[in-house]
């Protein structure tokens, strides 16, 4: 009895100390994540501190299309969660007048109906806020799931370092941060779900799993895949992404009955929820894009029926008419043009030189193919690590490293052919960067705690002790701290830092600086409207700003960043483009009433013509003196269309209105541009440069174009926010950039 209490003693305390040691490991990998969330969180809501000194109020959102969302979701807010699209689709004529859009037909509901609906949670709950800083604030959350979702499946792959590591990269990854910071209520933000069916799909087909468990994984998987189609355009990627995985995992011979449930189950469910959305429809299933789905599923029951199938003969007569059952379908679908062009984005993403016959398309700056330059600034040294992630991948390949091999691979591809799109490979760079990391190091630290002893004549080494092991180990070390705290592709100031604290587009004014405090001309000229203008009254302005034009400054535009009538789009750049007789045709026919124009000038000082001493005003190309070039592009991509309408309407692109000098120094505009005088009679110059003009008048500063500037016949302005700032304010605060957003009255001759 005495042995056997002795026995029963020193097992409880074995057993203590392994509770000990297993908690022990548990609160550091616990007291980790919480720190990477904590980071992830931080960085991405430090725009924060310019948005409380503007003293509105009011978060605003990021960028322009957040506002596109928000105004469905204010839709929902007041009318009920399925009013845009039930009993009838809701029509806003505020945008692209005077047709209007249908924001029924031409939005995803996932984003807008998640935030009305939090929204309205909140409410109930007591929280009082309105609803432009609520969906502000929510982006930064979306992001951190992300970043915890990411330790899960990194975990899956690799163990609980591979899931810290990864959450850790996706936390301070500059392009990621980007698109999940304060303010950017995208469609980006539903990425989470994206994620969260990476994370699930390889359990729903998992062969050891139990066949409850895996039907609903699979379950779950639908949810999410609906819920990331009815959300960003890009679903197109993951429903690909997986069909070849299905795919290659057949020709592999690695077919199981679970992959036919799995793959069925979810994207069934998932599409079939998504096809509910009027913006998809029942076309949906057989877009371009989703047509693999159909063709990696009839290929699953082929392979269920081969299994069943003992004579050679049946099997290849099968697996024939099958084949062709196949190619005639998809023939037959494609030729009577029911695969439609709603994946149109998608296919110029797999083929970037589509993109470049479209002006419209290359001229917004996130369409471009990414230059190497920029990948290494977002990325740096660690894409070395990701290398060697994608080696240790590939030499374990089975089914979860494959979908993860495919997934890095296909993302790098798609992130090289847009730059927009670095922040989808972000979560795979980062998972398989991780991978990479925990490989290289894990040899090393087990040398560390148990050191081998190798031998060999050819170095005359004995043995290798843990000095060697620590110094490779700190090494790493050392180099992933210069990556998150250096980074030396930037110039020492971390990718980080410059995209986590850089305020919102809307409140710097667009410009691309880090001001002391925020930059509120756009603000103040957005109050002015709302206060001083009718919401019926057309306002024509580029398409960049007409979301702030309606949804801030509560007027009618003619067109904005969902960019739905090209036609328009192009006649408004005509608009700019043509001289003034001309342009005011073009604004009758849409009964515009004003029309606002933004540029920047950059403020220095030096010795004037006259030889004082002084403030001199020179563009920095911001505003649109930067963008003019390409409405001259878009318009002249329907000049032979519209020649007997608009006989002057000639132009081929910006040559027509001056050329470029690069020996020219002291030229006004950027790009050491000279005009000629059809670009001094375009309605944009003479807008522009009156704005400019006034501004230099007001606060006595030297105007090197002034000889050139004319006073616009049909234009007279009515406010321009920018004229209070002085030159002295805008290099304290500004680095001497001055924004002038300037609004014009039309002026019709009467008759």
């Amino acid at each position: 009895m005495k042995l056997s209490r002795e026995a029963l003693v020193n097992g409880l305390k074995k057993l203590g100390k392994l509770r000990v040691k297993t908690s022990r490991a548990s609160l550091l990998t616990f007291a980790s994540l919480a720190l990477v969330l904590f980071i992830a969180y931080t960085v991405r809501i430090l725009p924060l501190r310019w948005e409380i000194p503007t003293g509105t109020g009011t978060v605003n959102l990021s960028e322009f299309d957040a506002f596109f969302e928000f105004r469905i979701s204010n839709y929902m807010v007041q009318n009920g969660l399925i009013s845009p699209f039930w009993p009838k689709l809701w029509l806003d004529t505020q945008l692209w007048y005077p047709a209007g859009i249908n924001m029924g037909l031409e939005s995803l509901p996932s984003i807008p109906l998640t935030g009305a609906f939090l929204y309205d949670i909140a409410s109930l709950l007591g929280i009082n806020m309105n609803l432009m800083t609520f969906e502000a604030l929510l982006p930064p959350i979306f992001g951190m799931f992300c970043v915890l979702i990411i330790y899960f499946i990194g975990k899956e792959y690799g163990g609980k370092a591979v899931g810290i590591l990864a959450a850790l990269i996706l936390a301070l990854d500059a392009s990621f941060i980007t698109r999940s910071n304060l303010g950017w209520f995208e469609t980006e933000a539903s990425t989470f779900a994206f994620l969260l069916f990476f994370l699930l799909f390889p359990k729903a087909i998992q062969e050891e799993r139990p066949i409850g468990s895996s039907m609903k994984y699979s379950l779950v998987c639908g949810l999410c895949l609906a819920y990331f189609i009815c959300g960003w355009g890009a679903a197109y990627y993951l429903v690909d992404l997986v069909a070849l995985f299905v795919f290659v995992l057949l020709i592999l011979g690695r077919y199981s009955r679970r992959i036919f449930f799995g793959f069925s189950i979810s994207f069934g469910l998932g599409i079939l929820i998504a096809m509910s959305a009027p913006f998809l429809g029942i076309a949906y299933p057989v877009s371009s894009a989703v047509l693999p789905v159909a063709g990696v599923f009839v290929l699953l029951c082929l392979s269920e029926v081969l299994r069943n199938l003992v004579s050679a003969r049946e099997r290849f007569l099968l697996v024939v008419a099958t084949l062709a059952a196949l190619i005639g379908s998809f023939s037959v679908i494609f030729t009577l043009g029911y695969a439609g062009n709603i994946a149109g984005k998608f296919w110029t993403v797999l083929d970037p030189l589509l993109r470049s016959s479209s002006p419209l398309t290359i001229s917004v700056a996130e369409h471009n193919i990414t230059a190497w330059g920029s990948m290494y600034y977002d990325l740096g040294i660690l894409i070395l690590f990701f290398i060697v992630g994608l080696y240790f991948i590939a030499r374990n390949l089975n089914n979860n490293n494959l979908f993860l091999l495919l997934f890095g691979v296909t993302t790098l591809y798609f992130a090289a052919s847009m730059v927009r799109l670095l922040f989808l490979l972000a979560p795979a760079f980062g998972l398989i960067a991780a991978v990479g990391i925990v490989g290289i190091l894990k040899p090393f630290v087990t040398m560390l705690k148990e050191p081998p002893k190798i031998t060999t004549k050819k170095f005359r080494l004995e043995h290798v002790g843990k000095e060697f092991s620590g110094a490779a180990v700190f090494l790493i070390f050392l180099i992933l701290v210069t990556v998150f705290a250096f980074s030396p592709q930037s110039g020492g100031i971390p990718s980080t830092y410059t995209q986590a604290y850089t305020p919102l587009t809307i409140t710097a004014a667009s410009l691309p600086i880090i001001p002391s405090q925020p930059v509120d001309q756009w603000l103040e000229m957005l109050q002015w409207m709302s206060a001083n203008l009718k919401s019926t009254d057309v306002v024509d302005c580029w398409w960049d700003y007409g979301f702030w034009l309606t949804i801030l400054g509560n007027v009618t535009t003619l067109n904005d960043n969902a960019t739905i009538n090209s036609t328009q789009i192009e006649n408004v750049a005509y608009s700019f483009i043509a001289n003034e007789t001309d342009s005011l045709k073009m604004l009758k026919l849409y009964n515009a009433k004003y029309i606002l124009v933004f540029t920047t000038i950059e403020i220095g000082t030096g010795t004037t013509s006259s030889g004082t001493q002084g403030y001199f005003a020179e563009e920095a190309g911001y505003g649109d003196e930067g963008k003019w070039t390409w409405m001259a592009r878009i318009s002249a991509q329907s000049a032979s269309e519209n020649t007997q309408a608009w006989p002057d309407w000639t132009w081929t692109n910006e040559s027509n209105f001056g050329f470029y000098n690069s020996s020219a120094s002291n030229t006004y505009w950027p790009n050491n541009w000279v005009w000629n005088q059809a670009g001094y009679n375009t309605t944009i110059y003479k807008l522009l440069s009156y704005s400019r003009s006034i501004y230099c008048n007001v606060n006595s500063v030297y105007d090197p174009d002034s000889g050139n500037v004319t006073i616009p016949l049909y234009f007279s302005p009515v406010y321009i926010a920018g004229l209070e700032l002085s030159p002295s304010d805008a290099r304290s605060y500004y680095g001497g950039l001055v924004p002038l957003v300037a609004l014009y009255k039309v002026d019709y001759p009467s008759g």
